[in-house]
């Protein structure tokens, strides 16, 4: 038996839960202490009610029309970013409606859409309940996954752009100040989005319960449909938010910085707004959504593993829970940690940055390493047994503790390694650079060459985790590592929104006429950002193969695939065709990109040729047009991506059966996390 009670499970996962909600509200409501009026940012006489001088008092500059100027344009790109996410949602809720018949009605079809008890699969002698309730309650869970995961990417963005402003602001104070800012930001999203994802898992379980009873094998099946939710709009998120901030960038970029040799985020430049709009749309929405799919379904991958296992035939609350109870370890230890950066140390210098967002990754995994060893003494009994592709393995406490943190370790390993790879800080980029002084040609050659590089070591790393994970714990093994992975979400989160809030202030203090000392504070933070961000998507890219090994050996055991046999016809051929869509679906999402940046560029030149007194800052951009470019094309362009990813297992299962399909999932898997590691 294990030491922590059902009782006690059931009130520490909710506790835990909350005070990761109440942590962010906290952090939301020290940011909102800097204040966008003239007169509150006034207070307090010439140190501004911080005693600290302020650069525009050094230099003699308005201080009243800066912050006018900057809540102006904030406004600009808070409106921007809601009006795009507002399209984006009504085309993907039609397509979240649809997909949810389709569900159930493919689920209700497997027994006729029969009202009566059915014998469990794997629990012989037991009836479970019948296959139409299954179908309606998975249906329930993708439906509330996919809610989660949409207004998990916005709060994102509204946080993101409500705390663009004031770093901005406290960037006049000292780098110190603004880093906090920008950091807290991050956090609020972080926070909010791994307590509110295991806050609605654990209720949708809970209120589930009340009709199951005791079938947990009907309950927790049911219950993956949360998990596919969550991916499904991260999906849609992720390709809408992408192709609008690429084609912002490339359009700003090329016209502004190569054409016109005008400095980056130039108010001059029509496709400014657009630029910082796709900052938060992207890289925060996007990824915020991204991140939540992927806990998502590592936590109902486990689930489901679980509830066939000793834990669910005994009815181990505490022991089915592990997975959830991980998750709330991990928000406490992320809490502890932000706290390092934002109160403990106290940032005085640019050089300083950097390290202090690394040394979060770092003591977070360490104090993550010790949370999983008390949580896997205390929740897990000392023996018990796996679902293993028919037979039960037994597994030890510690066993499955070995799991969870050889995926803990494996993502640092995976992000340190990206960030070596793409940060200018070593070697790798260095040649990348020194490579442009023979032309475009030798430049192409290194970096593709660098790329196809880089997926080497992360790829070993996968490789161990998965071999040792699945040797100890078959695939509940690989599940448990995939949430070990992202265990420490919320402080990869807060990183990752770091960058682009750091990255929206310096373009907010460019437009704004600020000094250029504020805007090297600025492009300093955002630099620091730009190269922990690459940490950040190593963990995504890792949790990703694992979540999508764990999925894809759940499928195979209720599938009845025994073994997957690349010497068979139609698994060989679904292995070559599922390798290939990684490459079709870049194609379509890179010239999606391409098309809508080539009606970005025409744009703004058409506005720099056109509009009088432009170049000279005499005459006014129409931002709006630009916004409306990238909006148009990414709703237009992510639909045939979003297409080909949702509806390839549908027609392959249903046309060529679970063999063909398995193949189709197997290469696909294998082909996608090369191709993303590369890009």
């Amino acid at each position: 038996m294990a030491i922590l009670s059902a009782l006690a499970t059931e009130v520490l996962i909710p506790v835990a839960g909350v005070i990761g909600i109440a942590f962010a509200v906290v952090q939301w409501v020290l940011v909102s202490q800097v204040k966008l009026s003239p007169a509150a940012a006034a207070a307090g006489g010439s140190k501004n009610g911080y005693g600290d001088y302020l650069i525009e008092e050094e230099e003699g500059l308005n201080d009243h029309n800066v912050v006018v100027k900057c809540a102006e344009i904030q406004n600009a790109i808070s409106e921007g970013a809601t009006s795009f996410l507002f399209t984006e949602y009504q085309y993907v809720g039609i397509f979240m409606s649809i997909f949810a018949v389709v569900i159930f009605l493919f689920l209700g079809s497997v027994e006729g859409f029969s009202t009566k008890s059915q014998p469990c699969t794997y629990s012989e002698g037991k009836f479970c309940k019948p296959a139409l309730f299954t179908a309606l309650f998975s249906t329930a869970s993708f439906l509330l996954g996919a809610i989660t995961s949409l207004v998990s990417g916005f709060l994102g963005m509204k946080i993101a752009t409500y705390a663009n402003a004031r770093t901005t602001l406290e960037a006049r104070k000292g780098v110190g100040k603004a880093f906090i800012t920008a950091f807290r930001s991050g956090a609020v999203m972080g926070f909010l989005l791994a307590s509110s994802g295991l806050v609605v898992l654990y209720i949708t379980i809970n209120v589930f319960k009340l009709y199951y009873g005791d079938d947990w094998e009907g309950l927790f099946e049911s219950i993956t449909g949360y998990g596919l939710g969550g991916s499904s709009m991260a999906l849609f998120g992720r390709v809408g938010g992408g192709i609008y901030t690429k084609a912002a960038d490339v359009g700003a970029d090329l016209v502004g910085k190569v054409e016109r040799n005008i400095p980056e985020d130039d108010p001059r430049n029509p496709a400014v707004i657009a630029d910082n709009v796709g900052d938060n749309v992207g890289d925060i929405a996007g990824m915020g959504s991204d991140l939540f799919g992927s806990y998502a379904e590592s936590s109902c991958a486990a689930l489901v593993v679980a509830s066939i296992s000793s834990f669910g035939i005994n009815h181990d609350f505490t022991g089915m829970c592990y997975p959830l109870l991980v998750s709330s370890v991990g928000i406490i230890v992320c809490l502890i940690t932000t706290l390092f950066a934002t109160d403990f140390f106290e940032i005085k210098a640019v050089k300083e940055i950097e390290p202090a967002l690394k040394k979060q990754l770092i003591i977070s995994t360490a104090l993550m390493t010790v949370g999983i060893a008390i949580i896997s003494w205390l929740a897990l009994p000392a023996k018990f047994t796996i679902y293993n592709f028919g037979t039960q393995k037994e597994v030890s406490n510690w066993g499955l503790f070995f799991c969870v943190a050889i995926g803990l370790w494996a993502g640092l390993i995976i992000g340190f390694v990206t960030e070596y790879y793409t940060s200018n800080a070593y070697s790798p980029v260095q040649d990348v650079a020194d490579s442009c002084r023979t032309g475009a040609a030798t430049n192409v050659i290194f970096g593709l060459a660098l790329g196809y590089k880089s997926v080497i070591i992360p790829i070993f790393a996968i490789a161990v985790s998965i071999y040792v994970s699945f040797s100890i714990a078959a695939m509940y093994g690989i599940a448990v590592a995939a949430l070990g992975m992202l265990s420490t979400i919320a402080t990869g989160l807060a990183i990752d929104a770091y960058g682009p809030i750091s990255d929206n202030a310096g373009g907010i203090a460019e437009m704004a006429g600020m000094s250029h000392r504020i805007r090297e504070r600025t492009d300093a933070l955002d630099a620091a950002g730009n190269t922990t961000a690459a940490i950040g998507k190593g963990f995504a890219i890792g949790s990703a193969a694992l979540v999508s090994l764990a999925l894809f050996g759940a499928f195979v055991s209720r599938a009845g695939v025994q073994v997957v046999d690349v010497l068979s016809p139609k698994v060989f051929i679904g292995l070559i065709v599922g390798a290939m869509l990684p490459y079709w679906f870049s194609a379509m999402t890179m010239k999606s990109v391409g098309s809508a940046a080539l009606k970005m560029v025409e744009e703004v030149r058409r506005q720099f040729n056109t509009i009088p007194g432009l170049m000279e800052g005499t005459g006014k951009p129409d931002y709006a047009t630009c916004v409306k470019i990238s909006t148009d094309a990414s709703i237009k362009e992510m639909i045939p991506p979003g297409a080909l990813v949702m509806l390839t297992p549908l027609i392959v299962g249903t046309l060529f059966g679970v063999e063909t399909l398995s193949g189709v999932l197997a290469g696909a898997l294998v082909s996608g996390v090369q191709v993303r590691i590369t890009s």
